[in-house]
């Protein structure tokens, strides 16, 4: 297989062509809101471990807020990732599960991982060069 170039890519990226501004908006409010380190935390929790309580996912997600937990999983509801599922026992028992929709955005973001992966080495030396260059700013 061919490695791919610079203006190869950049064509195929190019050739992509116009699309439809509601679609753009979505695409904008979603990296938003999968951008956020806690929704990204979540996706990956509720990937690996299919269906959580609220005092598990808290656990798992380090460092989250019990507000903040709240206010994402609230998000990730009202955009269809995750489900939330209200048992009628006392205590109250509350699952959180990826939706369909949160798995396919899960797989997705897969790809960043395997880019990382990829390209980690080239990153790493990126940032050693800069660091170099920018030595004697500081």
């Amino acid at each position: 297989m061919k490695p791919m170039t610079d203006r190869s890519l950049r064509q195929e990226l190019q050739d992509i062509g116009a699309t439809d501004p509601a679609v753009d908006r979505l695409v904008e409010e979603v990296i938003g809101r999968v951008a956020d380190k806690w929704t990204m935390l979540l996706i990956e929790i509720l990937t690996e471990r299919e269906c959580c309580r609220f005092g598990e996912l808290s656990r798992a997600c380090t460092g989250i807020s019990q507000k903040m937990l709240t206010q994402t999983l609230r998000a990730m509801e009202r955009d269809g990732f995750v489900t939330r599922t209200v048992y009628p026992v006392v205590p109250p028992k509350v699952e959180y599960r990826l939706t369909d929709l949160g798995l396919g955005l899960s797989k997705a973001f897969c790809g960043v991982w395997l880019w990382a992966e990829a390209n980690f080495e080239k990153v790493e030396c990126a940032r050693r060069d800069y660091a170099a260059r920018n030595a004697d700013e500081g």
